[in-house]
């Protein structure tokens, strides 16, 4: 109803820069406006992260965050930090069966390099291609999840940006608040960090972190966030991104004019007014979530625990395997997939993909 009332508008342009939807967003979570930024989805405001803040010639360099805060390092060097907790021992990526080093990374000869772990949502390493970034993947650990300790010390003077995802997109594991922060500290403020939240609403109440607090205390973190997912607007193509007003402005220089419809805003605000409905979807994904984990686990495929609306079910024929159902879902190089959590047909069907094959192994 909300978009269809909008419908009689469609002759005219929207807001030549978005002001309202902004302010709609910074109302509901309790920031000022000036530390939003609103794009074509996550992604869209992701690419303007890359340009402005990341892309070779943004102007973007060491220096900028000598001020933030006491203990702050000033970018020389590593950013592994002493007594971090994450600047010494040796890390859990190697061997793990969630991907090799050498297995991940491009060079675009730029100088300019991204670190996040891998694999990660695909969008990540096209984009950095699109802007001349080399990315810097460091692999998973043993148990799915991103390893701190080594993207830690991945960090160097040619380090641009840092992504995290939290849940991780596409294992679902998620990073404990103690351990993001520690992680954070050991980051120097010159490198700006996405904390992807896309899938933020699946997290049980206490999983989830006050953005207010994390960019309090750290100057370079952009909180990024969609309503593609659990709100179900992917079509719409409204993401956001939350951050310091040192970095906002500086991700604002590129916005689209004209390139935030008019619906947008209308579309969020009937999103935020049906909280309790969409309590309710998730309270029954997350449910169908942990049940379909479980039975997959007794059929001996290592599922890992997963915070969002999707399953990652690892090993080397399970894409094929899904694929030959007519099981739509994301395969990875190493013969591993990701499934979207459906209804409970649609988890039988899974099951029946993935029994076949263990039954075929077990021979």
């Amino acid at each position: 109803m909300a978009i269809q009332r909008e419908v009689g508008r469609a002759n005219r342009y929207p807001e030549f820069l978005p002001t309202r939807l902004p302010a709609v967003i910074a109302d509901r979570l309790g920031v000022s406006p000036d530390q939003v930024v609103v794009g074509s989805g996550a992604t869209g405001v992701a690419m303007q992260i890359l340009h402005t803040l990341a892309g070779p010639g943004s102007g973007w360099g060491s220096g900028w965050g000598s001020g933030f805060g006491p203990g702050s390092d000033s970018g020389s060097g590593s950013g592994s930090g002493s007594g971090s907790g994450f600047g010494s021992g040796s890390g859990s990526g190697s061997g793990s069966r969630f991907g090799s080093r050498s297995g991940f990374g491009s060079r675009s000869g730029s100088g300019s390099e991204m670190v996040l772990g891998m694999p990660t949502f695909d969008g990540y390493p096209i984009m950095a291609g699109m802007v001349g970034v080399d990315v810097v993947g460091v692999p998973l650990d043993k148990a799915g999840e991103q390893d701190l300790r080594a993207m830690s010390r991945a960090i160097t003077s040619r380090t641009r940006l840092i992504v995290l995802c939290r849940p991780h997109n596409p294992t679902g594991t998620l990073i404990p608040e103690r351990d993001l922060r520690r992680f954070l500290r050991t980051v120097p403020t010159h490198i700006p960090v996405i904390l992807d939240e896309a899938y933020v609403e699946f997290l049980p109440a206490a999983d989830r972190i006050d953005p207010r607090t994390l960019l309090s205390r750290h100057p370079n973190l952009l909180i990024l966030r969609t309503f593609s997912k659990a709100y179900g607007l992917a079509g719409l193509r409204i993401g956001y991104a939350l951050g310091n007003t040192a970095l906002i402005p500086r991700v604002r220089r590129i916005q689209l004019p004209f390139g935030v419809p008019t619906f947008a805003t209308a579309a969020v605000t009937a999103c935020y007014a049906a909280e309790p409905e969409l309590a309710v979807r998730v309270a029954r994904i997350t449910e169908e979530r942990d049940s379909l984990r479980e039975a997959l686990r007794c059929t001996g495929i290592n599922v890992p625990p997963s915070f969002a609306n999707f399953l990652y079910l690892p090993g080397p024929r399970v894409a094929t395997a899904l694929r030959r159902a007519g099981i739509a879902a994301k395969a990875y190089a190493d013969g591993s997939a990701r499934i979207a959590v459906g209804d409970v047909d649609a988890g039988r069907a899974v099951l029946d993909a993935v029994r076949a094959v263990a039954r075929t192994e077990s021979r």
